[in-house]
């Protein structure tokens, strides 16, 4: 990987689009999870799979198929994770999809994919993703462990708050130095307080209030 160029982070909407799973063991049951958490239409295929694969189907929370992948189930999807045990049933599928120009991810073979799963800390709309570029997951869910422990539990509700004001800031302050600097002030911790938030200095009571 060294000399390679740098990934370009990025947070792609997935709710809605059609992906493909091809597997349904442990590794497979992974990445099915974090895409069902981001709403994405998710189809399964493998001739075996676990109990909890098989219990996402029975709710209706996937599409199983149960048999041998083919070319053509790459038809019509946006993103394709193949995560058999088998090498090189996976290598000719990141090979399909590339073709077709879809977005492929083989697990735990870092040279056959065009993206990685990051390691996640979530606090509400906060999202911290931690990429080593496949180099070592282990070091990336232990850099995300920490993050997590330094992050406080209310962060997410603290960002929620912040958002609501921003968006009052932006209608009621005109675009200039002003704004921008509070903006930035909102923007720690220790000045967001709603009985002390720099809003008040700039925005009227009643704007405040009605946008809080």
């Amino acid at each position: 990987m060294i000399g390679d160029p740098p990934l370009m982070p990025m947070f792609m909407k997935m709710q809605g689009r059609r992906c493909l799973i091809v597997g349904a063991g442990g590794i497979a049951l992974e990445k099915l999870r974090v895409l069902l958490d981001c709403d994405a239409r998710v189809r399964v295929i493998a001739p075996e799979t676990l109990p909890e694969v098989e219990q996402l189907a029975i709710e209706g929370r996937i599409v199983l198929s149960r048999k041998e992948f083919v070319d053509s189930d790459l038809e019509g999807v946006a993103v394709v994770i193949a995560a058999t045990d088998n090498p090189e049933l996976n290598h000719r599928i990141y090979a399909q999809a590339v073709a077709r120009g879809r977005l492929v991810n083989v697990v735990d073979d870092p040279e056959f994919c065009d993206f990685y799963f990051g390691s996640i800390v979530r606090r509400g709309a906060l999202q911290v993703a931690i990429s080593t570029t496949g180099e070592s997951p282990a070091f990336a869910q232990q850099l995300r462990q920490e993050i997590d422990e330094a992050l406080p539990a209310d962060t997410g509700s603290w960002l929620a708050h912040i958002g609501e004001l921003r968006r009052l800031i932006n209608r009621t302050v005109a675009p200039g130095p002003s704004r921008t600097s509070l903006l930035r002030q909102l923007a720690r911790r220790e000045a967001c307080d709603p009985a002390t938030c720099p809003c008040r200095g700039v925005v009227s009571e009643e704007a405040f209030a009605a946008g809080s």
